[in-house]
């Protein structure tokens, strides 16, 4: 059986790198190109440098890079990854995505480049955090009423969005699962005298600090007991080793929109 072929953007950043390692490590995945943006100092140098297989030189030449690829794997930024995904429709690759911070209307180009080519997009790859949400259906059916639900998460000083993606799909489970809206319940931040909690609200709260890889923890309060469920991530390869189960099973279904809810057949 044929290796699936990956390619990777923004090979050199951390993810990047956690990606090159999982698939080098991989017996079913082979790297068939790794990508960073066009005024990298990393470009020409051998993605073996940074923990992938030897022989692939890094470049910023998207449509060279894809030509012939089975999957993109993209963690990078919405804009980058939106002109990726141009390429990828036009080229017929596929694409798991967990770059966070995309719009409604971002997100809609997403679920229109779905039509043409198989893509699984998801604010955490991780396979631990996805059971969490479905957790959290579970919870959010039972504690509907006389609970407080808080959402609170920690990332590294270097992450640039804020709540994370993971943050906010937890809260969107929540939402959906208590027939809320989240755009209209969500709280993401206090200060002063903000009155007493609404208790249609879900709050948010964010620390940034060190490296942390990733923290999250939605908290029930109720009336004499409080109920948080937590996932803790040590590593980034939590999150590769999710995106490469996702790539696996895009070459196994047909062009379409899928998360990871999809891949780990939790629907």
């Amino acid at each position: 059986m044929s290796k699936i072929k990956i390619a990777i953007a923004g090979c050199g950043g951390r993810m990047g790198r956690a990606l090159l390692e999982g698939v080098a490590q991989s017996d079913d995945l082979v790297l068939h190109a790794a990508m960073e943006h066009s005024g990298s100092a990393l470009l020409g140098r051998d993605a073996g440098e940074f923990g992938g297989t030897r022989g692939v030189a890094i470049t910023a030449d998207v449509e060279a890079a894809l030509k012939g690829a089975d999957a993109l794997i993209d963690f990078t930024r919405p804009e980058g990854t939106l002109h990726h995904l141009e390429i990828c429709r036009k080229l017929g690759v596929n694409m798991v995505i967990g770059t966070t911070g995309f719009n409604a209307q971002e997100k809609a180009l997403l679920g229109a480049a779905a039509q043409d080519v198989g893509v699984v997009f998801a604010p955490n790859m991780s396979v631990g955090v996805n059971l969490v949400f479905k957790l959290l259906e579970t919870a959010s059916r039972v504690l509907s009423h006389g609970y407080d639900i808080e959402i609170i998460e920690a990332h590294h000083r270097h992450k640039v969005d804020a709540p994370s993606g993971t943050a906010l799909g937890m809260g969107e489970v929540v939402a959906r699962t208590l027939g809320r809206d989240l755009s209209q319940c969500a709280v993401y931040g206090r200060e002063g005298v903000t009155g007493e909690r609404d208790p249609s609200t879900i709050g948010f709260a964010t620390v940034r600090g060190g490296d942390i890889v990733g923290d999250h923890t939605v908290l029930y309060a109720g009336i004499g007991e409080r109920i948080e469920i937590t996932h803790k991530a040590s590593s980034r390869a939590t999150f590769a080793l999710g995106a490469l189960r996702a790539a696996r099973f895009l070459k196994a279904n047909p062009a379409g929109m899928y998360d990871m809810q999809d891949v780990l057949g939790l629907k």
